[in-house]
């Protein structure tokens, strides 16, 4: 499953990857250039911008709270303006907010909680994403693996991706940031940041269950409000 077309280089991104590639239950693939998950562009370097803007991308869509973007501002609002750019927070508006709201669990349990939590939010990123350009749109949050991942994991579900290739990109995020983190850190105990970036495999077949219990991938997204048009316009991102 492992592809190296998959994993992009945008200087100095850790955690890029596109979302082309991964095999479908009917035995076809997901498109190529659709989707790109990413994380914090702040990282990027000049080059890494102008890797970007290569790379075609049309739209990018921060996940952050109000609080990381105000910290840290995107280069992309500020910088290409043939790229549009989106911040929608996906975990409640704010950190506040979502320090209030979130309920303890376990990383196995962590998106079936959000699912749960964020429906407003997560309804207005996924309409977000129907709703862009046709070129190649790139989500983010900060590691690029939990929020994210949420987004690309709910993605690949609904293009009817196998669940061993949406846990696998899933898990992949940890091993993408380990050296990273681990060098970008040094003062940490090297076991915090690598328990900090675990993806367990389980916490996407556990959201798979979750998902079957809501009526799968489109009879979730038509309970958070979404109209069959918008679903397709999803679906199409990754499958035409």
């Amino acid at each position: 499953m492992h592809d190296p077309r998959r994993f992009l280089d945008f200087p100095s991104l850790l955690n890029a990857r596109d979302l082309g590639g991964y095999p479908t239950q009917d035995g076809s693939e997901t498109r190529w250039g659709s989707l790109v998950r990413a994380d914090d562009l702040v990282q990027l370097t000049p080059e890494g911008v102008r890797a970007l803007a290569a790379f075609g991308v049309t739209t990018v869509l921060d996940l952050r709270w109000p609080e990381e973007t105000e910290l840290n501002p995107s280069p992309v609002a500020r910088g290409p303006s043939h790229i549009g750019y989106r911040h929608i927070s996906l975990l409640a508006p704010t950190l506040e907010e979502w320090d209030a709201l979130r309920k303890p669990c376990e990383k196995e349990m962590w998106k079936c909680m959000v699912l749960e939590q964020t429906r407003s939010e997560l309804k207005q990123v996924l309409m977000a994403i129907a709703a862009a350009p046709s070129g190649p749109l790139l989500f983010h949050c900060v590691a690029g693996k939990d929020r994210t991942g949420l987004v690309a994991a709910l993605m690949l579900t609904l293009a009817d991706v196998v669940p061993e290739a949406i846990a696998y990109d899933y898990a992949v995020s940890a091993h993408c940031l380990r050296e990273g983190y681990l060098q970008r850190f040094p003062e940490r105990d090297p076991e915090e940041i690598l328990e900090a970036l675990r993806c367990p495999e389980e916490g996407v077949h556990n959201m798979l269950g979750y998902l079957e219990s809501h009526g799968g991938a489109r009879g979730y997204l038509e309970d958070l409000g979404l109209a069959d048009d918008e679903i397709a316009h999803l679906r199409a991102r990754l499958r035409g």
